[in-house]
This record gives C-alpha cells, structure tokens and sequence, in this order.
C-alpha cells in the first residue's frame, strides 16, 4: 500500500504543478493584452500629438512606430501563449483524470482489504440475516 500512497502523492503533485502551469499562462496572457492595451492609448496619444496617423508618412513619429511593433509583438506573443494554454489545460485534464482513477483504484484496494482483514464480520452478517 505504501507504494500506492507515493503513487497518489505523485499524482496529486503532477495535478497541482499543471495548475500552476496553466495560471501562470493565464497571467502572462492578461499581462500582455494589458501591456498592449496601454500601447494603444500611447500610439493613440503619440498620433494625435504630431497630427499623423498614416504610419507610411515620412514624419509620422518613431516613437509610435517603435510602440507599434512592440505592441504586435505582444499580440503575437499572447495568441502563442493561447495556444499553450489550451495545451496545458487539456495536460491537466489528463492528470486529473489519472489521479482520480489512482485514487478510486485504492480506495477499492483499501475496501477489499478491509472486508479481507475481517471475514468475521462477513460471516456474522450472513448468519445475523438468516436469523
């Protein structure tokens, strides 16, 4: 039973380190679109600020452009961490399901040897019925 134990133990900790997993993805996804948002609002400020909103304009202002690529590059970023995201969450379905399958495995293991570790009861109950 003590390997069952370990084996639960196991299991219970692969289950929690995937939920870590998973809310540290999410955090890093509400970070980036957060960190994009307030790009937006400066590009916004930065074009009204100089009057050009045309990024093709020879005078539209570098630090726009500068906050534009960045903000991309964290829109690009956020979809691949979706997609790991979506991984992860479905690894941790996985290991959910394992530990509950480990976990009914020996609560059925832990039941059969109670009634193994008592037949006095068993056989108690089979004539108490009768009588």
């Amino acid at each position: 039973m003590k390997s069952r134990d370990g084996l639960i133990r196991l299991k219970r900790f692969q289950v929690e380190e995937k939920r870590r997993r998973v809310a540290q993805i999410e955090a890093m996804i509400g970070e980036f679109s957060r960190m994009a948002g307030e790009l937006d609002r400066e590009i916004a400020l930065e074009e009204k600020r100089a009057g050009i909103t045309d990024p093709n304009h020879f005078a539209y202002p570098t630090y726009a452009k500068a906050a534009t690529a960045r903000r991309d590059n964290l829109k690009r970023s956020k979809g691949e961490l979706e997609g790991q995201l979506a991984e992860a969450k479905a690894s941790l379905d996985e290991a959910i399901e394992e530990f509950r399958k480990v976990e009914a495995l020996d609560g059925r293991e832990k039941a059969a040897e109670r009634v193994i570790d008592r037949p006095d009861l068993d056989l108690m109950a089979m004539h108490g019925a009768r009588a």
